[in-house]
């Protein structure tokens, strides 16, 4: 029996034209990029901004196929935080190929002087740059058939080459490269990586690329859980619908984009977006408060024995936690982006983790920490430990990490799997001591130097012992 109604589209998508090209037809593009689209594409004035969807690998065939039999369309079920969803039938996806079986529509594509963006979310390892040097890896074997082997593209980077260069030679004008994907100064780190490859590929078109195109920076935010089997079945019992290809979405959504664009943009500030001409204070926002948030509540959560981010935000000691962490550590070090209320984005962020409607697993969270204390927590925590600031919340962090990766035993006796793939061999050493205080030296903090920093040792090795002896949930009750 479903429950929800359907909010349908009202614009005939016969009228609508491709102007964006868009690589990585995922579920988050769809819960937001092809989100906003959708309403905007309302719009009369605004019909030129369909989406023509690019997927090249021979994973997506089931996507691939699902969206076909379905002319691009699909349904996004919103859930609120007050239980309640909003059910959208989506309609921007006016094209799709893929490129196992269709590569030269997409290299045509490119070319097309209707298509003015092409937009990315191709995960933040997508985009080929080395952890260590900050380069792009030329030596990726995909990189290398792709330098090699011009027309026969297999990356996103090949694709994009090979459409520019046609789009150079039929004079189809400039183009912005926009990445949607969730890592800091994203147009930034594109930039980089299209044009180390054009230019180790072809010096003629990197010049042309240096005139005629724009790499905008953005910042994306929308928590959208994988979809699984079951999940598909529940959507579609609740929805009425046969969908192949569902998706489901928290009720928050924000997008930041650089107003940097080369050959004209969507007026997608009608629809919720936010126009800016520097991304850097919504980024360190985001980063600061969210995404250090999520890595704060997600070692103590596990080893108490939670598995769900909802049900660990339902425990008054870690949301009081997690809003103390907020309040008194990070604030002082975030200014307010333009037009934010602080408190609020706060008060939102907890309300976001406390959704039981889209239930987020805290092993996700736990998961390659290695890559998010660089990101999130090292900056603030070095103007910490600057400023002689109280260290108890962060230091036991770093006790709880130490514990979940050194005894793999959460508080209950449960033993678990670590997934931590950026760790290395001298990291795994350091894990492996018993001096706690050598575990300070672990690749991802090596920014600085905590074991110089007596204001946060000191605390720390307090909280290893006793997290060691009482559990982590009874050693938080403690700090609380």
């Amino acid at each position: 029996m479903a429950t929800n109604v359907i909010n349908k589209y009202s614009y005939d998508r016969n009228s609508v034209k491709a102007g964006i090209l868009h690589f990585g037809v995922g579920n988050f593009h769809r819960a937001h990029l092809e989100y906003m689209t959708s309403h905007l594409l309302e719009d009369p004035t605004q019909r030129s901004w369909g989406i023509c969807g690019a997927m090249i690998l021979p994973s997506d065939e089931r996507l691939y196929k699902a969206l076909k039999e379905q002319n691009g369309e699909y349904t996004l079920t919103v859930c609120g935080r007050d239980g309640k969803n909003e059910v959208y039938r989506l309609g921007a996806l006016v094209e799709l190929y893929w490129g196992i079986e269709q590569k030269e529509a997409i290299l045509d594509k490119i070319a097309d002087p209707d298509i003015r963006i092409i937009t990315l979310t191709i995960t933040e390892g997508g985009y080929n740059i080395s952890r260590q040097t900050g380069e792009f890896m030329l030596d990726n074997a995909q990189v290398a058939h792709d330098l090699a082997n011009p027309t026969n593209p297999l990356t996103a980077f090949g694709y994009v080459a090979e459409g520019l260069r046609r789009r150079k030679a039929s004079g189809a004008g400039p183009i912005t490269i926009l990445s949607c994907d969730n890592l800091q100064h994203n147009g930034n780190t594109a930039r980089r990586a299209f044009m180390s490859f054009v230019e180790a590929q072809d010096q003629v078109l990197a010049a042309w690329m240096e005139q005629n195109v724009t790499f905008p920076n953005s910042m994306v935010d929308r928590i959208t859980p994988a979809t699984r089997p079951e999940d598909i079945e529940r959507l579609n019992k609740e929805n009425g619908t046969d969908d192949k290809a569902p998706v489901y979405c928290e009720d928050f959504i924000q997008w930041v984009v650089e107003d940097n664009f080369a050959a004209g943009r969507p007026a997608w500030e009608t629809v919720g977006a936010q126009m800016t001409d520097d991304v850097t204070a919504f980024e360190n926002m985001k980063l600061s408060l969210l995404n250090a948030s999520h890595t704060l509540l997600s070692y103590p959560s596990f080893l108490y024995g939670y598995r769900k981010v909802d049900a660990a935000m339902h425990d008054e000691r870690i949301a009081k936690f997690v809003r103390q962490f907020m309040d008194i550590d990070i604030t002082p070090y975030v200014p307010a982006p333009k037009d934010t209320d602080l408190e609020l984005y706060k008060q939102t962020l907890c309300e976001r983790f406390g959704n039981r409607t889209v239930s987020d697993q805290v092993a996700r969270l736990c998961f390659d920490g290695a890559s998010k204390f660089p990101v999130y927590v090292m900056p603030n925590l070095e103007k910490m430990i600057g400023d002689d600031k109280e260290l108890i919340r962060v230091a036991y962090l770093f006790a709880a990490y130490r514990h979940y990766l050194k005894y793999h035993t959460d508080d209950n006796g449960e033993q678990f799997e670590v997934a931590d793939p950026w760790l290395t061999v001298d990291d795994h050493k350091l894990i492996d001591s018993d001096e706690p205080l050598d575990f300070l030296q672990l690749s991802p903090f090596r920014s600085t130097d905590l074991r110089a920093a007596h204001n946060f040792t000191q605390p720390y090795l307090r909280m290893v012992e006793s997290i060691k002896s009482k559990g982590a949930m009874k050693t938080l009750e403690e700090i609380l």
